[in-house]
């Protein structure tokens, strides 16, 4: 009997583990994500001390008044917001820590440092459509 229960909870454990996978998809936002080239300090959130290569700003739709300082997203390129062939590089995404803040006429909701751009997208694209949660 004991081989049986283990077989049934991991059954159990694998469809909770799939829901969880599936809402978090579902959940997800999706806007424009613009770069911005280092170095990426200062940031309105920390001034000048660095949280590395992994950053972004945020737009008003994000900002909250600076409660998005600190929090992390992940981001992954969808498609072109613009004329750029093929942008997107391969489903990859990219875990950004928010530290910055991007003002008025900020072309995205979330403008990406150029390395975590670059992780996702093809610089020269300039602007992409991705999604993006909260993790």
């Amino acid at each position: 009997m004991g081989g049986r229960y283990i077989g049934i909870e991991m059954k159990v454990s694998l469809s909770v583990c799939m829901i969880l996978c599936l809402t978090s998809i579902v959940h997800a936002d999706q806007g424009k994500a613009v770069f911005f080239e280092p170095p990426y300090t200062p940031s309105a959130c920390y001034g000048t001390q660095s949280y590395g290569n992994m950053v972004a700003g945020v737009s008003d739709t994000l900002w909250n008044n600076g409660r998005a300082c600190g929090k992390s997203y992940r981001v992954k390129c969808i498609g072109g917001a613009n004329e750029a062939p093929h942008p997107c590089k391969n489903g990859d995404t990219a875990v950004v820590k928010v530290v910055d803040y991007c003002k008025a006429g900020c072309q995205g909701i979330i403008n990406l440092s150029k390395h975590a751009f670059s992780t996702i997208a093809d610089p020269d694209a300039g602007i992409i459509q991705v999604e993006f949660n909260e993790v």
